[in-house]
């Protein structure tokens, strides 16, 4: 049995991992271990160990660009793993609507397209808080 497999599927098994992942999926962009913990609220142990752990499951791809490393959906050729993908794609939206408008927000601080602000920064409060 292809043990990577059996890896994703237990990586999708915690509900952080799942959530960060349906995240992935839906806002199709790259995010950075900072806007995760933003995000999700989680500490930066937290965040860097579920994506470190979706990565190791062959689930998602990173790259490094400066003090920043951006992980991003890994491309899926095999028809098992697209059904994977798909199976969390189809999850209800309702569970994920506060922590996607967050992304949202949060990746909207990007400039040209990079993270610039780290994790809990003044910017960031401004911007859940309603001020920014």
């Amino acid at each position: 049995m292809n043990e990577h497999y059996i890896d994703a599927l237990k990586a999708l098994a915690e509900p952080h991992r799942l959530r960060l992942f349906w995240l992935l999926i839906h806002v199709d962009q790259c995010i950075t271990v900072a806007e995760a913990m933003d995000v999700t609220g989680d500490t930066q142990y937290n965040a860097s160990r579920n994506l470190k752990i979706l990565y190791k499951a062959g689930l998602l791809a990173q790259r490094k660009s400066g003090k920043w490393v951006y992980y991003t959906l890994a491309e899926q050729a095999l028809p098992h793993w697209r059904a994977l993908v798909d199976s969390v794609r189809a999850l209800p939206e309702g569970e994920f609507a506060d922590v996607a408008n967050r992304c949202k927000q949060r990746l909207a601080m990007r400039v040209d397209g990079e993270c610039v602000v780290g994790p809990s920064s003044e910017q960031w409060l401004e911007v859940i808080e309603g001020k920014g």
